[in-house]
């Protein structure tokens, strides 16, 4: 079904990819518009933001329910590992959240169908 301008489905009914894209969407922006590095309260609470969607995302994914590929949830496992280590990197003060912002995007990309996750 095609998406209208906003990213949803243009039947107006939203799903739960819809909401996934809306969260990664919304941390996103938080960290794009916070200075890179930690040293000041809007950029550590885009950090903490992002380390607790990916929190969640891995919670999600380990449940035995989950029906996504094997593969898929192992690639995605994956980045919520890194995104997590490298938020308290940024935390430290020992590097930039661009590599987060990344992630997201390409994350986000894969929840609108125009490229893997």
């Amino acid at each position: 079904m095609p998406l209208n301008d906003h990213g949803y489905r243009s039947s107006g009914l939203r799903t739960a990819r819809d909401a996934e894209y809306d969260a990664f969407s919304r941390v996103t922006r938080m960290l794009r518009q916070s200075p890179r590095q930690t040293d000041n309260q809007d950029t550590i609470l885009a950090v903490h933001t992002n380390t607790e969607l990916w929190t969640l995302l891995a919670f999600d994914l380990a449940e035995p329910g989950n029906a996504l590929p094997d593969t898929t949830k192992a690639g995605l496992m994956s980045l919520a590992g890194f995104a997590i280590r490298h938020g308290h990197a940024v935390m430290a003060g020992e590097a930039a959240t661009d590599p987060l912002i990344d992630i997201n995007m390409t994350v986000m990309r894969g929840l609108r169908g125009e490229g893997a996750a």
